[in-house]
């Protein structure tokens, strides 16, 4: 009896062998898919995004044309109507698209508690009609930042954005009032590029501060004051870009906001943010 069963099992087993071999009937499709526990790839976003974009998550964010943070920062011809009528042409770098608008982000010479300290800010990237002007200032137009502070706060040196070494003290004297000018040496697009920085209105400079003087972070650079701005007591901050061939140390007074020697910059391009 036990033969028979093996008997009857080979020919079903050779039965079905033979159909395999043959192929399904006449009549019967049979389609092979190939089964996968993994999901389906989705297409890379990268190469959907469209130019000027970067994938974030699910979506394109635009990105904007800016230089990125170690390339030299590009200047822009500006203009505006002097007092007199007559217009001035200049250059000027305006602020980076990438770079916070508010002051109050940035590590500055005082402590700046709110943004009300904040009286008056770059605008020389401005249209002509928006760029500051009053009856009691003797210019238009603003090429640096003015804080509020108490007579007497101290005035504290501040490093700037892939700045090279210490400060040097470039100049003390008159200029905003009493002002102190400092040298800062930026690396920028692969190469070493010259700035100033000038603290104006300056009630009086830091005692024993002298031209050649290395100052490091921090260090004190003088008096919050109203010299040369009677009855508005605030310090005055801007920052200049020297010109490629000019020599900061041969710089007279009068020429360190001179257009054909440096030009102006716009604060929050080149001050670290605060933590």
């Amino acid at each position: 009896m036990r033969a028979l069963l093996y008997a009857a099992l080979a020919v079903l087993v050779l039965s079905a062998a033979g159909r395999l071999a043959g192929g399904a009937p006449a009549g019967l499709r049979v389609q092979y898919r190939k089964v996968s526990s993994a999901p389906a790839p989705s297409p890379d976003l990268q190469s959907l995004c469209p130019a000027r974009t970067l994938p974030d998550g699910r979506v394109c964010i635009p990105v904007p044309a800016f230089p990125t943070d170690l390339a030299a920062l590009d200047s822009e011809r500006s203009a505006h109507r002097e007092r007199n009528g007559q217009w001035r042409n200049y250059d000027q770098i305006p602020r980076r698209p990438d770079r916070p608008t508010e002051y109050e982000r940035y590590a500055l010479p005082l402590q700046v508690a709110s943004r009300e300290q904040i009286v008056s800010g770059y605008d020389l990237d401005l249209p002509d009609a928006l760029q500051r002007r009053g009856d009691e200032l003797s210019a238009v137009g603003h090429g640096g930042v003015d804080i509020v502070e108490q007579r007497g706060a101290e005035v504290r040196l501040i490093a700037l954005e892939r700045q090279q070494a210490d400060a040097v003290v470039l100049y003390v004297g008159p200029l905003f009032g009493n002002t102190v000018v400092t040298h800062h040496i930026l690396r920028e697009g692969g190469e070493q590029r010259d700035y100033l920085m000038l603290f104006g209105h300056l009630e009086r400079p830091a005692p024993g501060l002298h031209v050649g003087q290395a100052l490091p972070a921090g260090s004190l650079v003088g008096l919050v004051g109203d010299s040369g701005s009677a009855g508005i007591v605030h310090l005055h901050l801007e920052i200049r870009r020297v010109r490629t061939g000019v020599s900061p140390t041969a710089l007279g007074s009068g020429e360190y906001v001179h257009n054909a020697r440096t030009v102006a910059c716009d604060p929050r391009n080149v001050l670290l943010l605060r933590p």
